[in-house]
């Protein structure tokens, strides 16, 4: 044979084997990136952009970080069922994921509340903290497993407001026999003091309140307050909600959906759920200052909570942990360790955040900002 046969052969039998394993690693390829659908329902109205669009901008990431291959098609609360049957429906396989707060289904677990927001538990930088290097995402997770779900946290609205209330609650007295749609474990609580609460989708607040079904009700914040309208039957607006220092959402994933998953998917599903948990926050953090200014020129009242209120709730949150911890030992051991760290985070806090955000809030009042 000579040279020039030699390097022709060669050649071709190089172009050959580089064709067979083009071919033979395109099935690799294929399976490390199938072609996936899902569906996702909300927990909420798409009226409420921010809040509902923490499901949509996890379905942007996922699509764009894997090439449209994985994709997540969003259906709002109603469209596939009720906001408040989301986990649920993750549970039955009726859709593979929701988007929504764990504290909704706390009645038929408490620890479910632990997922969300507890009253005078984490704020959202101590949320985020527990979650991502503190035992938070275990814990929850050993939890919601056997519920057949796996939790990734997917939102938070920073510190919400107290609600909205048709007449003035300056003591105790005045929250006996006070009808107040207000969600999760905050519900048990006020109860011990008088209230009577009630559990309402966000689309079903506005008109009980407008009929008189509710004397009082909390959401979350002046943005999606301003869009609620709530200050158009109810124009008292306290403040702070004790109950949601941080609450945290979650992307809920059908268990078997989940352990399913290629692990890049995986990743890529976990990496998305973050961006969309600092995503969120940070709009509400930059949407409340104008919305709250604007309630304010609509003729909302801004009110603190006393600290006569603020005292017999504390005491009564205190008592209802003693209660469920002493029936529930999961509930107790995600408890005391949320409760553990967040003692040493105050301690810290009182030291950095506090100090600063004091002095520069008092720069404010002196007008120097």
């Amino acid at each position: 044979m000579d040279r020039r046969s030699f390097i022709k052969n060669a050649g071709l039998a190089t172009g050959a084997a580089a064709v067979g394993a083009s071919t033979l690693a395109a099935p690799a390829i294929a399976q490390s990136m199938p072609k996936i659908t899902w569906r996702l329902t909300s927990s909420f109205p798409k009226a409420l952009d921010t809040v509902y669009g923490g499901a949509e901008t996890l379905a942007n990431y996922v699509s764009e970080g894997t090439d449209g291959n994985f994709t997540i098609q969003v259906f709002a609360a109603g469209e596939i069922v009720p906001g408040l049957k989301a986990a649920d429906a993750v549970t039955a396989g009726t859709v593979e994921m929701a988007h929504t707060a764990s504290y909704y289904y706390w009645g038929k677990d408490p620890t479910y509340a632990l997922g969300t927001a507890i009253p005078f538990g984490l704020n959202a930088r101590q949320q985020n903290a527990w979650f991502y290097y503190g035992n938070g995402s275990t814990l929850m997770n050993e939890f919601f497993a056997t519920q057949g779900l796996y939790g990734l946290p997917c939102g938070n609205t920073g510190a919400q407001m107290g609600g909205w209330f048709r007449k003035e609650i300056n003591t105790v007295a005045d929250l006996k026999g006070l009808k107040m749609r207000i969600s999760g474990m905050a519900g048990k609580v006020v109860e011990k003091l008088g209230v009577v609460p009630q559990q309402l989708a966000g689309g079903d607040i506005y008109p009980a309140l407008e009929k008189g079904t509710i004397d009082a009700t909390e959401w979350v914040g002046p943005y999606d307050d301003l869009k609620l309208g709530f200050y158009k039957v109810a124009k008292y607006y306290y403040y702070p909600a004790w109950w949601e220092g941080g609450p945290v959402l979650h992307a809920l994933v059908n268990l078997e959906k989940w352990n399913a998953l290629p692990k890049a998917y995986q990743a890529v599903l976990t990496a998305a759920s973050q961006a969309a948990n600092t995503d969120m926050l940070a709009s509400y953090d930059y949407k409340n200052p104008g919305a709250l200014r604007q309630l304010v020129a609509e003729g909302a009242e801004l009110r603190p909570f006393s600290q006569e209120i603020l005292s017999a709730c504390f005491d009564a949150a205190q008592e209802t942990y003693a209660e469920i911890n002493a029936v529930n030992p999961t509930f107790k051991k995600i408890y005391d360790d949320q409760v553990a760290f967040r003692k040493d985070a105050y301690l810290w806090a009182q030291l950095s955040e506090y100090t600063y955000d004091t002095f520069m809030m008092l720069q404010q009042r002196a007008d120097k900002l």
